[in-house]
């Protein structure tokens, strides 16, 4: 309950900060931010944090997981698009689906996946949560969420620029690096500023989610991102975490898979949608709404688990 209590004053905090700043300045600066995090303070976080974490048990099913979770919340949103055509006898645009599914099985594993996690179990089992995200939502979100984007948008069909996005990812090559940093000796005072560096990110991450926020203002989407947080955050979770004891994973390590499943939509899922001419505003509702509704779920999934 401390470090719950802990990780809410944070996120509140944080997030507010990057909410106000992000009202007063200029556009760019959410942006630059951003390049920041995704080519130096993630990927320099990543190596800091593994060189702590337990690499031990079935580390490798996370991504598995990860997977799973993703068909899942497709396949509900997809059963959730036909009930709806069933009882009303209306169909959304082509537009509209592609985002309402994106919506329903990509998580923000990372820029709020990671600080939760640190937060409350420790860095011994973020490995975890970095197996799920970049081997599981990272991959998931720039395969199977582009190729879906491409299906129901109109946007530029090219697999050359999927592969490109993937390879080209630091985070995963940062993953690749710590890996074999991890045995590399180093002195305490580099250590201890490094760990302060690797924290600093993760305050950032919390500061610059709240400066994209301060740009969302639509909301006339609200009843469709509803129906898609409820399969995101409530369904998929309990279904997947309730049977992860037969995966062999159980306490702590079953805690960190639910909440990476239980994130909000992640940020990507906008972006796929801005590329691709999906729904952008019912992309943009579910990631605000998201955003608020996990302060709501997050004590419910550590009562659960």
């Amino acid at each position: 309950m401390t470090n719950l209590l802990e990780l809410y004053v944070k996120l509140v905090f944080l997030i507010l900060v990057g909410y106000t700043l992000g009202r007063k300045l200029p556009a760019t600066v959410p942006t630059r931010l951003g390049q920041f995090l995704f080519w130096v303070g993630v990927p320099i976080g990543i190596v800091v944090f593994l060189r702590k974490a337990d690499l031990s048990g079935q580390i490798w099913i996370a991504p598995a997981i990860a997977h799973l979770a993703i068909l899942l919340g497709a396949v509900l949103a997809w059963l959730g698009i036909k009930g709806q055509a069933f009882l009303t006898n209306t169909v959304p645009h082509k537009s509209t689906q592609g985002s309402f599914i994106l919506a329903a099985m990509v998580g923000n594993t990372g820029y709020i996946g990671y600080p939760v996690t640190l937060s409350i179990v420790g860095s011994e089992y973020f490995a975890w949560a970095l197996f799920y995200d970049l081997l599981g939502t990272t991959l998931g979100a720039y395969g199977l969420g582009v190729a879906l984007a491409s299906r129901f948008g109109a946007g530029v069909d090219s697999h050359l620029q999927v592969l490109k996005a993937i390879i080209i990812n630091p985070a995963l090559w940062s993953f690749g690096f710590g890996l074999l940093f991890r045995q590399a000796k180093i002195s305490a005072p580099v250590e201890f500023w490094l760990e302060q560096f690797a924290w600093s990110t993760v305050a950032l991450a919390l500061v610059l989610i709240g400066m994209r926020l301060s740009k969302l203002t639509s909301w006339h989407s609200l009843p469709r991102a509803s129906a898609g947080l409820a399969i995101k955050m409530l369904l998929v979770p309990f279904i997947l975490g309730s049977s992860l004891p037969l995966f062999g994973l159980t306490g702590t390590t079953a805690q960190v898979i639910v909440l990476q499943m239980a994130m909000p939509p992640a940020f990507a899922t906008l972006v796929i949608a801005e590329t691709f001419n999906l729904d952008r505003d019912l992309a943009v509702t579910a990631l605000a709404m998201g955003s608020m509704v996990l302060l709501v779920t997050l004590p419910i999934w550590l009562w659960l688990f």
